[in-house]
Order: structure tokens, then C-alpha cells, then sequence
């Protein structure tokens, strides 16, 4: 779909949107946009003219995006999810400087235009940003982009910009202070054990025979890389023109500096081809269909374009799922606890979601599957 073509929201819901930051302060939750204070936020930073109309776009299940519009401009504002949250998972300062680091670096990103670190403002910081129209494909081909050469090229740009991404120099300038490679993968793996039991109210032994699995089988990392951390089709922009060419890489709150496989394993663990089985993360379901490269084909275009050894790559797919299944069920348990009201799809799925993560993630392991 073109994210030009949503519907643009000019009254307030009172719930999620309201007018005041009076009205803001007497209800029971915190709304996600507080209209005069947006207001005043742009016009300190010259940003359009006049009342604002927005849209909220986008299949992120953390993060928050608004289209906004504005005196004929458009605008994009994003923010992190309504608090309590841990605030290293919904940095919005450290997106967006990312974004302004890659944008030097010739990744297309949208330009940030300004940051707001003050959360009296809307109760957590956020930035706006440039908006770029393109197509994003999820769960239907854009018609611009459905011929055979079109999917191929998707594929193919799919890959190419990931290839670029991970060969920009981390070990100079500003991106070198940007994180630590060295011990990435360890972290990863005791950082997201120690998150399971704070995350869940269900017994799944399949996630701690899993973090020990990898632990006790940790790859050799080859070369240090910026992550994007949630790369795949729906996190990308396309120019509808042939051949297809991302125009952005959108959704940069996982980003770091570490292994570039980690990449390469979720966007092939993820991916869905014509034989996979079904997942809750099969949010690009139309690669299914025919014209677009398989994992396989993925994998052997990267290949053919790096000097790294994929040869440990099912462990950073192992990894990929392991993660996920402990991140989707901490969405769970806040479904469970109310705290997700309005989310009647996603969040009730994950009861068998998640374990359906953790079996496809012990496959890439190569472990029995689990008794059911």
C-alpha cells in the first residue's frame, strides 16, 4: 500500500487523541497525541502552519507513528508506547540519532528534523521526521509492484540494501562510540533470558533449553556492522518506478552495533516463502506468492555480495525466533493485564504464537521437536 492514501483524522478521540493537555491529565491512561502541545512543538521548530490533522500508520507492535499534516506539509511524528515501559527498549533520542548517522552514510532513511527529549511534552520524547511516499508491502502487492520483474526486483533490492547497510565503516566517527560489538551475541543471549521470567505468567521450557542451546553454541562474530534489528520487507520503502528500489529503511528502535547475521537470520527466519509454516511475525505474507526469492535465494544473494561465512547462519535464525518469542510475550502479558485494550488481533494470538516461535526456532537448531 502507499502510505499517501490513509485517512486523515481532524477530531479528537478522546481516548487516544485529545485536544488539551488538560483533558490528557484526567484520564485514566495517558493519551498518545496531545494536540496544542504537537501544535507548539512544530511551530517552535518552523514546522507547517495552522490545526493539525494526523493518521496513525504503520504495523510496528512498540513503537507509535503519526502522519501528520499541517498547512499542506506532511510530517511524521514518532513515539514510544504509553509508560511504564523499560526505556532502553523504546529509546526514541538514540532512533533518531541513528537515523541522522545513516543518512551521512547514504542510507535512506527520512531526515530527522527535530527531537523532543522533554516528556512533560507528551509524556515520553519523540522526534519528527521527513515523510516519504512510496509503497510498503505487507499482506497485499501495491499494483506497481506486482509484475514477475517487480517481485524480483523487490526481492533482490530487499537484500542490496541490507548488504549496504552492513557495510558501513563502524569503526570511525560518531557510529564508533554508537555501541559495543565486541560480546554482542553473549549479551543478547543473557539479556533476553534474564527478560523471560519479568515477561511472562506461563511455563514454556522451550525458551530456557533454548538460551542454553545458545549459550553453549555461541558462533565466532566475523565483522562488527550497524543492526538494524527488525529488518524484513515491512520495515521498507519502495519507489513504485521499475526496477524497485527502497527508498527508506523505516523502524530503527532494535538498531546497534554488532553481528551483521543477526540481520541476515531474523530477515530469513521471519521471511515467508510458499512451504513455511505459519507465524505471528508473517507480517509480509505476500512473498508467499510467486516471483520473489525464496530464504534460500536470499541467503545466496548475500552470500554472493559479502566475504562472511554463513556457515553458523541457522544458529542467528535460532536466535531470531528465540527472541521473538520472548519480545511477542511480553505483548501477551500486557494484553493479559489490560494494559493492550485496544489490540483484539495480534496480542490474543501470541497464546499459541509464541510457542509456535519456539518450535520453528528449535528447527533451525536442530532439535527434536518439542511434545505437545
Amino acid at each position: 500500500m502507499s502510505i499517501s492514501t490513509v485517512s486523515m483524522h481532524s477530531v479528537p478521540d478522546g481516548s487516544e487523541v485529545v485536544s488539551t493537555s488538560a483533558e490528557a491529565a484526567v484520564l485514566p491512561s495517558p493519551p498518545l497525541l496531545i494536540l496544542d502541545a504537537v501544535t507548539e512543538f512544530l511551530d517552535t521548530h518552523n514546522l507547517g502552519s495552522g490545526p493539525v490533522s494526523w493518521a496513525q500508520i504503520g504495523d510496528g507492535q512498540s513503537n507509535i507513528t503519526y502522519r501528520l499534516e499541517r498547512g499542506g506539509e506532511v510530517f511524521v511524528l514518532r513515539r514510544g508506547p504509553r509508560p511504564p515501559l523499560p526505556r532502553s527498549t523504546h529509546d526514541m533520542v538514540r532512533e533518531a540519532r541513528i537515523q541522522q548517522l545513516l543518512q551521512d552514510r547514504g542510507i535512506p532513511v527520512p531526515a530527522v528534523l527535530a527531537v523532543c527529549e522533554d516528556e512533560s511534552v507528551l509524556g515520553v520524547p519523540f522526534y519528527v521526521m521527513t515523510f516519504l511516499d512510496g509503497m510498503v508491502i505487507t499482506n497485499v502487492i501495491p499494483a506497481a509492484l506486482s509484475s514477475a520483474e517487480q517481485r524480483l526486483a523487490t526481492s533482490n533490492a530487499v537484500v542490496d540494501t541490507l548488504v549496504k547497510l552492513h557495510a558501513v565503516d563502524v569503526a570511525t566517527g560518531d557510529l564508533a562510540s554508537f555501541g559495543r560489538a565486541d560480546g554482542y551475541l553473549r549479551r543478547q543471549v543473557e539479556r533476553f533470558s534474564a527478560l523471560w521470567d519479568i515477561n511472562t505468567t506461563r511455563s514454556l521450557p522451550d525458551v530456557v533449553l533454548l538460551g542454553n542451546w545458545l549459550a553453549d553454541n555461541l558462533p565466532t562474530s566475523q565483522q562488527a556492522s550497524v543492526l538494524h534489528g527488525d529488518y524484513r520487507p515491512g520495515n521498507l520503502m519502495f519507489h513504485p518506478g521499475a526496477p524497485a528500489r527502497v527508498t527508506a529503511v523505516l523502524d530503527w528502535e532494535m538498531a546497534a552495533v554488532g553481528d551483521p547475521l543477526a540481520d541476515l537470520g531474523y530477515l530469513t527466519a521471519t521471511y515467508a516463502e510458499p512451504d513455511s509454516p505459519p507465524s505471528p511475525l508473517e507480517l509480509t505474507s505476500v512473498t508467499r506468492n510467486p516471483g520473489y526469492l525464496t530464504r534460500g535465494q536470499l541467503i545466496s544473494r548475500y552470500q554472493d555480495q559479502t566475504s562472511l561465512s554463513l556457515d553458523a547462519l541457522p544458529w542467528y535464525q535460532a536466535l531470531a525466533l528465540w527472541k521473538a518469542s520472548i519480545f511477542c510475550e511480553a505483548i501477551y502479558t500486557r494484553w493479559l493485564k489490560g494494559e493492550r485494550p485496544n489490540d483484539t488481533l495480534f496480542a490474543p494470538s501470541l497464546d499459541a504464537g509464541v510457542p509456535q516461535l519456539l518450535d520453528q526456532a528449535r528447527v533451525f537448531a536442530g532439535l527434536s521437536p518439542a511434545p505437545r
